[in-house]
């Protein structure tokens, strides 16, 4: 499995279990330091990420060997128009500046209903023109659904999806859309594998919201328990086994989080566990985005 590092955490306040808040940029720099040192490639970033972008900027050296995506803005808007094209492209190139990069590894269309809307394909259209310029070298979108990657199939052919995956949501793994993507050559980026935390806090710090499963939840304890694993060991053991996965992105605050996910990387490895009694159907419990916390 190939771990990438999310860097949200590097420009805002992020995730229910941070309890650190946003991470200072000496610490981001031990972060990239040991990601570096043990083998990972992939930064994650977003205009939008607050100051992500710029700390990363300010720290990555000239030689790095990291591939640095970042995100188109999400225009939600009913029609995208021959504006929002240039927007876009404006947008990104404050982004190279920022990140002080001449190109990157990959751009994705942030919300992914912006290329299903009318006029959506000009945003598609503007990313290939990034992309034969030579600015960036894969282009793609970050999904939610497996409607929206059977829409966004239909009509484009993007090198990298960015989807939601984990113990509790396998809806995307339930539905075959990852065997899908696979096969046509898609590569897959697994983001929310803590689902922003839930899966790592314990059961007392569990918000109000999440009642409605509180059997799964206690579920999870008990499978703990009788595997004998930590949170973290369980939800990284899922990712690992998931073999259409390309890369699994994780997000920390502090290199010593970083070095507790290479240590239970380590204690997992060869472990593959049946845990589809783990899943959960219920969307407002496993998206984000309907979460009233």
């Amino acid at each position: 499995m190939k771990l990438g590092l999310g860097t949200v955490q590097f420009g805002m306040n992020y995730g229910m279990s941070n309890l650190r808040g946003r991470t200072p940029p000496a610490e981001v720099d031990h972060i990239l330091r040991l990601a570096a040192d043990n083998g990972v490639q992939i930064l994650d970033t977003a205009a939008v990420y607050g100051d992500s972008e710029i700390v990363l900027g300010g720290l990555l050296a000239p030689d790095h060997d990291f591939r640095v995506i970042t995100k188109t803005p999400s225009f939600k808007t009913s029609t995208i128009h021959a504006a929002d094209a240039i927007y876009l492209r404006d947008t990104f190139r404050r982004s190279l500046e920022n990140l002080r990069q001449e190109n990157v590894y990959g751009l994705l269309v942030h919300h992914a209903d912006d290329l299903l809307v009318p006029g959506g394909e000009r945003v598609f259209t503007e990313m290939q023109r990034l992309l034969e310029e030579g600015l960036v070298r894969k282009i793609g979108v970050s999904v939610y659904s497996g409607q929206q990657i059977d829409s966004i199939l239909e009509a484009y052919t993007p090198d990298i999806v960015q989807l939601p995956l984990n113990l509790f949501d396998q809806r995307l793994l339930e539905s075959g859309h990852l065997e899908k993507l696979k096969c046509r050559g898609v590569e897959i980026h697994a983001r929310s594998v803590f689902l922003q935390g839930l899966l790592l806090i314990e059961p007392d710090q569990v918000p109000p919201h999440f009642s409605p499963i509180s059997d799964k939840l206690e579920y999870y304890v008990r499978f703990l328990e009788e595997n004998k694993l930590t949170r973290l060991q369980a939800t990284l053991a899922f990712a690992a086994k998931q073999r259409d996965v390309d890369v699994v992105l994780v997000g920390v605050t502090s290199a010593a989080e970083l070095r507790d996910i290479f240590s239970a990387l380590d204690a997992v490895s060869g472990i593959d566990l049946d845990m589809s009694a783990l899943k959960v159907a219920d969307e407002r419990m496993v998206n984000p985005s309907l979460w009233k916390l």
